[in-house]
């Protein structure tokens, strides 16, 4: 079994609106094959709690829109560690701190990752890259 077209749909959608509240290090799993109650987890970090709280909220806001809403929420007044549980989809927002401390991916490892749109990973999802046009790792063209 893996994880539902939806449940990806969803993991997508919410990496996409954390990117643009500048989440970092996202990753995503599929744990339809370990897991009974969901199919999918995504972790994002934050840099501090404000940011923490903000991407929660673009990653709610941007999945109302998909008709989804969050069967539970915990975490999101302290701002260090969120879970949004949409049944298919687990959300782990963690303060970097939290991220580094717990490090849920290794808990994960063996699960398939699921893959993320490109805006999401690397320097062409970095800010600077996106408002350049360019990409900080792409050689700089020979001067002719």
């Amino acid at each position: 079994m893996t994880a539902t077209d939806h449940a990806v749909q969803i993991v997508q959608t919410a990496a996409l609106a954390a990117a643009d509240k500048l989440a970092t290090d996202q990753l995503a799993f599929d744990v339809s094959e370990q897991l009974a109650i969901t199919d999918a987890f995504l972790l994002a970090t934050g840099a501090n709690d404000r940011q923490v709280r903000a991407i929660v909220e673009e990653v709610e806001d941007k999945l109302r829109e998909l008709g989804v809403k969050p069967i539970r929420r915990e975490g999101h007044r302290d701002g260090r560690w969120v879970l949004l549980d949409y049944g298919d989809v687990v959300i782990h927002v963690q303060h970097s701190e939290e991220r580094e401390f717990y490090a849920l991916e290794r808990l994960w490892r063996d699960c398939p990752a699921i893959d993320l749109p490109a805006e999401v990973h690397g320097p062409a999802g970095a800010p600077a890259a996106r408002e350049s046009g360019g990409d900080e790792t792409d050689p700089q063209p020979d001067a002719e």
